[in-house]
């Protein structure tokens, strides 16, 4: 691997939501209440990098400073329909195989309860599928909230280099 590569050695989870009477204030809320309201998010796409090291989100922060460009897989819904239900996600799935790369999935929406542990199980599909290989680690992390004004739900793994 080249020695200035981008590849994260840390990852952890996070979730939050925010109620506002604006669409912008009410996903500065939800950052705030998943505590990643002080970086600069860059979303990414699904690939967990080999040998990624799960931390909890007190660790993570730890290694990270205000402003700092953080790269995350995000899933973000926001809605102002009063009463409607809705969800994010975010699945991941490891190899036992630590040489091998994982899969995240993202996923955001209007809540039906068919939702659960969609994230996770296409997460998993995605690294089966690639390298039939066996899994260690598979969950999600998911949010879920009714709608009250301009209401944002947001479920992240937050990398860490």
């Amino acid at each position: 691997m080249p020695e200035r590569s981008l590849v994260p050695k840390k990852v952890f989870f996070t979730k939050g939501i925010g109620v506002a009477d604006d669409e912008l204030l009410s996903f500065e809320l939800a950052l705030r209440n998943a505590k990643i309201e002080k970086f600069n998010l860059v979303p990414v796409s699904s690939i967990a990098p080999p040998r990624i090291e799960i931390v909890d989100i007190d660790e993570g922060l730890k290694y990270l400073n205000p402003g700092q460009v953080v790269f995350t897989v995000l899933s973000r819904f926001s809605s102002n329909i009063n009463n409607k239900e809705i969800y994010s996600s975010v699945g991941v799935a490891l190899p036992k195989n630590k040489d091998y790369n994982g899969y995240f999935t993202e996923y955001h929406g209007y809540y039906t309860g068919r939702e659960d542990n969609y994230a996770k199980n296409k997460a998993r599909f995605m690294l089966e599928t690639a390298f039939n290989i066996d899994i260690d680690s598979n969950f999600e992390i998911f949010n879920k909230s009714i709608v009250e004004d301009y209401t944002t739900v947001i479920s992240a793994a937050v990398f860490i280099f």
